[in-house]
C-alpha cells in the first residue's frame, strides 16, 4: 500500500515564499517519477512540477523561475520550494507518484494566496 502525505499548505501574501513536503511510504526511487499538481476552483488540475528518477525536471511554464522541486531520498520526501507567490497560484496542491504500473496520489493541500 502506498501512501503519500503532503503538508505545508498555507495562508501567504503575495510575494510570499512557502516550501510543500511529500512524505511517501516507500522510497521515492522505486517510482518512476514524482510530482506536485494542483487544481484551483473551476480549473482541472494541471501539472506543476515533475522529477523524473531518471530524466529532466518538467515545470510548467507559469512557475518556472519562482517554484523548485526536489527530493530527499533519506527521509522519502519530495518538496516544492515556492517563491514569489501569487493570487493565480491559489489552488490544492497534489503530491503524485507513479510506477509502472500505477498512479499514485495524494490527498492534497490548500496554498492561498491573498492580501
Amino acid at each position: 500500500q502506498v501512501q503519500l502525505v503532503e503538508s505545508g499548505g498555507s495562508l501567504v501574501q503575495p510575494g510570499g515564499s512557502l516550501r510543500l513536503s511529500c512524505v511517501a511510504s516507500r522510497s521515492i526511487f522505486s517510482f518512476n517519477a514524482m510530482g506536485w499538481y494542483r487544481q484551483a476552483p473551476g480549473k482541472e488540475r494541471e501539472l506543476v512540477a515533475d522529477i523524473p528518477t531518471f530524466g529532466i525536471i518538467n515545470y510548467a511554464d507559469s512557475v518556472k523561475g519562482r517554484f523548485t522541486i526536489s527530493r530527499d531520498g533519506a527521509k522519502n520526501t519530495v518538496y516544492l520550494q515556492m517563491n514569489n507567490l501569487k493570487p493565480e497560484d491559489t489552488a490544492v496542491y497534489y503530491c503524485k507518484a507513479r510506477d509502472s504500473y500505477n498512479n499514485f496520489w495524494g490527498e492534497g493541500t490548500l496554498v492561498t494566496v491573498s492580501s
